[in-house]
């Protein structure tokens, strides 16, 4: 697997999502989100698990959005109002209640601990990729070619330093968010220890 194997979908969906994201996202979070559906889409790929590229593409670009001061909420946990906000994308895009329904559904549970591959094919690779990039899972589940490949095309560019500090203030804002829970479980301790960033 190779970074040019990977298909990105060409819609007017996918495409305004990148523009909303590049728009609102710092640089380090923009590449976070490219590589999210990067990882993903190869895991899915390599792994057979047939997935909607559209989908997921439009909710890695959104899974994080939720974190940046136009779009924080300091009423529901960051990946909730993510998901609120692909709920909106998906209505100007066009999309059918059930389609924008199943982006909200994709962003949120990005931040669980696992999604059942059956249920919701887009949520678990999301998960997946996510897990990769944040905190450095399973890197062994992708090839060190295509590691490489992508870490070269989209730098991380200090994201994690970034991240983890957008974590500590939802936790500080929100304790009772999974973002809450990740900090006082350590994640700034995995998030700078991430193999990607070697």
């Amino acid at each position: 697997m190779r970074l040019a194997d990977i298909v990105i979908p060409d819609t007017p969906a996918a495409r305004g999502a990148l523009e909303v994201a590049t728009a609102y996202c710092s640089p380090a979070l923009l590449n976070h989100s490219v590589r999210a559906y990067l990882w993903a889409a190869a895991y899915g790929a390599m792994n057979g698990v047939a997935f909607d590229a559209e989908l997921l593409y439009v909710a890695a670009m959104m899974h994080d959005i939720g974190l940046v001061k136009e779009f924080d909420s300091h009423t529901v946990p960051f990946e909730e109002a993510g998901g609120h906000v692909a709920w909106v994308f998906a209505a100007g895009a066009g999309w059918p209640v059930e389609r924008r329904v199943r982006a909200s559904e994709v962003v949120v549970r990005h931040m669980w601990d696992e999604v059942d591959v059956e249920q919701d094919p887009e949520g678990h690779l999301l998960e997946l990729s996510t897990g990769l990039d944040i905190s450095g899972r399973r890197p062994e589940d992708w090839p060190a070619g295509l590691r490489a490949e992508v870490l070269d095309r989209y730098p991380r560019l200090g994201l994690g330093p970034e991240f983890t500090a957008c974590f500590r203030d939802q936790a500080e804002r929100k304790p009772g968010s999974l973002a809450g829970r990740f900090v006082r479980a350590g994640v700034a301790e995995r998030i700078a220890a991430n193999p990607l960033d070697r």
